[in-house]
């Protein structure tokens, strides 16, 4: 069979056989065949509301009828992109902050980073451009979050990155300190996930965000959370660093913002680096994107953002996690996982020795239930709107596709 048109990320280019997905509803969707699947990831952990919500669509096609497209650049906004920015700034982990608007995590990250660099550079201080980041952080495939990876086989074959980025251990506070003495006042930010992600799962250990927190301070640098995973109600807050306590001075996000509906993602800027580019009236700032703020993407995100609160699905995120963490430690107590780590709705389970986690997931697709390989574990992230009974179906499945 030829290979198909559609060169598909993350996948083998060879790969000639794939699942049609024709339709959703709720925490279900269905492919050409009419085979059903609990959607154990929420797409790529973000259709937080579920899927074919008439709320959604319904907000789409109208902001479609009036204005689909027109662009933000100066002197032009729009009146979504205008909301949508107060609605994150009443909801933010910080106070007085602005919001920039892009289109993929990706590119939240890219700009963060960038950011950074400029806000010491108007402060005076252009010799700061050190980025650290850490072991297991995924922080987008562009070429800024590509150089941040903490996953090596990602950095790897594209030839030169972006300079002056480095990756420390994971969860090892002295060797982050350790950056802060070897390189003294070069480093620009520090770069993280408050939970990381698609690098397996992994919450942070107790003190660790704090204690970045408190190196940033004391060196003078930033603080980013990447929250494209964590952002908007996945651990029961609206933010993964109001769930730590910990205030950061620029937070990505994407994914769940707008659930997917739409892509969409952005940058929460927070008080310093607002003084610093509002500080010279006639400092223009260089940076955007076509789509940047985009009307349907940001009518999206209002809709969105309305059905979490009228739904309450932040607390819905805390039950679903429950629920989800109390039935994979059964399993772990049966023997059938060799770890079970989460927080909020965002768990993952290690396999046993000599069992291939793409296996079980191929096992549990036939069973009618869809999660995600992360090496030798399984994430699973749900829709906030999943029911009981499919949070116990996706463990049940679960441990048949280990057990075979």
């Amino acid at each position: 069979m030829d290979v198909p048109a559609f060169l598909h990320p993350f996948t083998p280019p060879s790969r000639t056989e794939f699942i049609r997905i024709v339709g959703g509803d709720g925490a279900v969707v269905w492919d050409d065949r009419g085979n059903r699947y609990i959607d154990g990831l929420a797409s790529l952990w973000y259709v937080n509301v579920g899927h074919g919500r008439q709320e959604m669509i319904d907000a789409i096609a109208d902001q479609a009828a009036r204005l689909a497209a027109y662009h933000t650049f100066d002197p032009f906004t729009n009146e979504p992109a205008d909301r949508l920015a107060e609605r994150i700034v009443g909801i933010a982990p910080m106070t007085d902050t602005r919001v920039f608007f892009a289109n993929s995590g990706s590119e939240a990250v890219d700009t963060a980073m960038k950011l950074a660099r400029l806000v010491h550079r108007l402060e005076g201080h252009p010799e700061r451009q050190v980025i650290i980041s850490r072991e297991h952080g995924y922080h987008g495939t562009n070429y800024g979050g590509t150089s941040a990876q903490g996953i090596a086989p990602n950095r790897e074959g594209w030839g030169p990155l972006v300079g002056e980025v480095v990756n420390v251990p994971a969860n090892n506070l002295e060797e982050v300190a350790r950056v802060f003495s070897d390189r003294a006042g070069e480093v620009a930010a520090v770069l993280t996930e408050p939970v990381q992600g698609a690098g397996g799962v992994f919450p942070p250990p107790e003190g660790y965000l704090e204690g970045l927190r408190r190196l940033c301070d004391r060196h003078d640098a930033l603080l980013i959370m990447d929250e494209v995973i964590t952002g908007f109600g996945r651990l029961g807050r609206w933010f993964a660093s109001e769930y730590y306590g910990v205030e950061p001075d620029l937070v990505t996000f994407a994914k769940a913002v707008t659930s997917g509906y739409v892509p969409l993602s952005g940058v929460i800027v927070g008080a310093r680096s607002r003084a610093a580019l509002e500080a010279e009236p006639e400092f223009v700032f260089r940076h955007g994107y076509t789509y940047s703020g985009h009307p349907l993407g940001c009518a999206a995100g209002l809709a969105n953002l309305d059905i979490h609160e009228s739904e309450g699905l932040l607390e819905r995120a805390t039950h679903v996690g429950r629920r989800l963490s109390d039935g994979l430690q059964s399993l772990y107590a049966d023997g059938l996982v060799s770890d079970v780590r989460g927080v909020g709705a965002v768990w993952a389970v290690g396999m046993p020795e000599g069992t291939d986690a793409f296996a079980v997931r191929q096992r549990m697709i036939e069973r009618g239930v869809i999660v995600r390989p992360l090496g030798d574990s399984l994430a699973i992230c749900p829709p906030l709107v999943i029911g009981d009974q499919q949070v116990d179906t996706i463990v049940d499945v679960l441990a048949e596709a280990v057990s075979r």
